[in-house]
């Protein structure tokens, strides 16, 4: 099992739309694929059209019950995207005080990693979607993942986000004592606009081949695809965002050595 995770320091960037668009392109390849949605504004979850302040089991459930979570508690919190072999944990609002109700917890920070664990052989890769703060439930998204994906929107305010983002990223390898393979990702670029191509050579310059060497593109089918409640390449499989994602997607699995096309399985069961 692959565990990557999405996140910045910065809403509005592109992490749930990014982690979407890649387990999307992963299931449609043959993968298991599960997406946690570790937001409070739960936007991952509103994308499948699951409303966040329902009454469904989510991650919330299984951070209350962090004692008790064997593999068939957690396969009770799973719900079906549409797409076969995609499947999510929902958010909900309530994970907004999940840094009180954890208080003065131990283990509160390994709570994924051992959700996770019995979870091996039912997925090949976790994709989680991280709030845009600091917390329990950022900590617990970089102590479980094996690899980073900091999307920035290619604007200059976004690039705060950034170095916020990075110094947390040393904090929690410092913690874990094992480094956590990045990339940063440009969003939203339009190279129709200087800023956009200033911020793109800034991002460059400073953090070299951190950076992907590619864009996602702004693209207005992404937020078709997000109405329709259907990842990406479902939607808009020629869209130009969809072919910066599978760019992307390409270099992460030459990077972990995931094999491009993975055998095609059953999707674990709900």
């Amino acid at each position: 099992m692959h565990i990557w995770a999405v996140a910045n320091q910065k809403g509005g960037v592109g992490k749930t739309t990014t982690a979407v668009a890649l387990g999307g392109l992963l299931a449609s390849r043959g993968a298991r694929v599960l997406l946690l949605d570790l937001d409070p504004h739960a936007s991952l979850t509103a994308y499948f059209g699951v409303n966040p302040d329902g009454d469904h089991a989510g991650i919330f459930d299984l951070f209350l019950d962090h004692h008790n979570l064997s593999r068939q508690r957690v396969l009770q919190c799973i719900q079906e995207s549409g797409q076969p072999g995609l499947q999510f944990i929902p958010g909900q609002v309530a994970m907004a005080t999940v840094e009180k109700q954890l208080a003065n917890q131990d283990g509160q920070g390994l709570v994924i990693s051992r959700m996770l664990h019995g979870l091996q052989a039912d997925y090949d890769n976790v994709l989680i979607d991280c709030p845009p703060v600091l917390g329990v439930l950022m900590v617990n998204a970089l102590a479980a993942c094996d690899y980073l994906l900091v999307p920035v929107q290619t604007e200059f305010l976004a690039m705060q986000g950034l170095e916020r983002m990075l110094r947390t990223l040393q904090m929690i390898e410092r913690s874990r004592k094992l480094p956590i393979s990045f990339r940063i990702v440009p969003t939203m670029f339009d190279r129709r606009t200087r800023a956009a191509v200033q911020c793109l050579r800034q991002l460059r310059d400073n953090h070299g081949n951190n950076v992907w060497h590619g864009v996602i593109p702004v693209d207005t089918r992404l937020r078709e695809a997000s109405r329709s409640h259907v990842p990406p390449n479902v939607f808009a499989p020629e869209s130009r965002a969809v072919a910066g994602y599978a760019q992307l997607l390409r270099e992460i699995v030459l990077l972990q050595r995931v094999p491009e096309q993975p055998k095609l399985n059953q999707a674990a069961a709900s």
